[in-house]
């Protein structure tokens, strides 16, 4: 790998996985792209949406479409449009990822309760999901893989049950953080960007082809439906990014208000919202992506918030060099639940660490080759980024010291 850089305007680093792309300015893709948010016509997207969805409205089916959906991140708002702004009837589909958090379980309740819909479960044996995920920190360099397959791949699997051929996203992370595509190129969900991005590279049958301790039953859950089916049916995930001018702050904040949303302030990042109903992502997840690409979750929410100008570079450096190194205080219930030591933990961290980012200067003391943060000195003072969230509850460590595997309602 080059030497790493920075962009100029937000922080994103040339090492972003997603194939960041710079001007000769030395402004990045994900940062051109987001000017997009206010120079397109949303009322004009907003009627492509709705022509769109129109022919999904339909008497043969008990459900107009399909909504994936999570104790936090987007799931909220993007029910609340498609039921309230929209008018559609969704079936809502959730895959459980067994790390969850107290506040995960409420939100998904509250999805049910606020906006009366119906919601199907995905739940794995929890024996298996250990086993896999064994073998897939090695094999991918992910403690994440089973949970970015099972959410990815649920919906479709339903879909496909069912014969409901509309899927709805909320925004493409790729289009967010990376500018990978325009609005305007309505991307949809694909096989090949989930397999690429999400599964990094490894769909289920090339788990078994390299694994001696998986099998096809083992991974069944995963496969993704037959191109033909899917052709046959008509199914597409369609993203509501695209065509609704996206901005996680303000939605949440709406959805806080109006429907009793819970948040919590999170040891790894400023952010609140963002992934509050998994004690691993902003943990070992992020811990592991800060080691293969430099950097961590708290960058992703630094470059965000300096695109919608509600922060300045100078103070998203401030943010990440606060946040970066923060001790993972949940780690111990990853360890406790998949029944391996800190020193086990740790041998995978080493083995993951990118050398062409981490130097070793002395036994197990690592230095990043990676462009250091200067901070002006008489830089403006600015208002705390975190009193912009609205907390209104609390993730703690429970009493058993374990993941709430399955909660009231799951």
């Amino acid at each position: 790998m080059n030497d790493v850089f920075l962009c100029k305007r937000c922080l994103y680093p040339s090492s972003h996985p997603l194939k960041i792309t710079f001007n000769e300015e030395g402004i990045c893709s994900g940062c051109i792209v987001h000017e997009e948010k206010d120079t397109l016509d949303w009322k004009y997207r907003l009627l492509k949406l709705r022509k769109i969805i129109k022919e999904y409205k339909t008497k043969k089916n008990a459900y107009d479409c399909i909504i994936p959906v999570t104790g936090a991140n987007d799931s909220h708002f993007i029910v609340h449009f498609a039921k309230n702004i929209l008018k559609l009837n969704p079936l809502l589909v959730h895959y459980n990822k067994y790390y969850n958090t107290p506040i995960g379980i409420k939100n998904l309740a509250n999805l049910r309760i606020k906006f009366d819909c119906d919601i199907y479960f995905k739940n794995i044996d929890p024996k298996l999901i250990k086993k896999i995920t064994k073998e897939t920190m090695h094999m991918t360099g992910s403690v994440y893989w089973h949970c970015l397959a099972g959410h990815t791949v649920y919906p479709v699997q339903v879909a496909r049950d069912m014969k409901i051929p509309l899927i709805i996203w909320g925004e493409h992370q790729g289009l967010q953080q990376v500018g990978m595509f325009s609005h305007k190129n309505e991307v949809e969900m694909t096989r090949r960007y989930r397999k690429d991005h999400d599964l990094m590279g490894f769909e289920p049958k090339d788990l078994i082809k390299i694994s001696n301790n998986l099998s096809i039953e083992d991974l069944h859950p995963y496969e993704y439906p037959d191109d033909k089916i899917i052709n046959k049916i008509g199914i597409r995930g369609i993203y509501l990014g695209n065509y609704v001018r996206w901005d996680p702050i303000t939605q949440h904040n709406l959805m806080i208000k109006k429907f009793g949303y819970k948040s919590s302030r999170l040891e790894r990042t400023f952010d609140a919202y963002d992934y509050i109903d998994s004690y691993i992502y902003t943990g070992v997840h992020d811990k592991t992506k800060y080691l293969k690409n430099g950097y961590s979750k708290v960058t992703d929410h630094v470059c965000r918030e300096i695109r919608y100008k509600r922060i300045s570079r100078e103070y998203g450096k401030k943010l990440i060099n606060f946040y970066e190194n923060k001790k993972d205080k949940f780690e111990i219930l990853f360890t406790n639940w998949l029944e391996i030591n800190s020193g086990s933990l740790n041998l995978f961290y080493n083995e993951i660490r990118n050398d062409s980012i981490w130097k070793e200067v002395s036994p197990n003391m690592w230095k990043k080759n990676y462009p250091s943060f200067k901070i002006k000195k008489n830089s403006k003072k600015e208002k705390n980024i975190k009193n912009i969230y609205k907390i209104n509850d609390k993730i703690n460590c429970n009493k058993m010291n374990k993941y709430i595997i399955f909660g009231k309602g799951i």
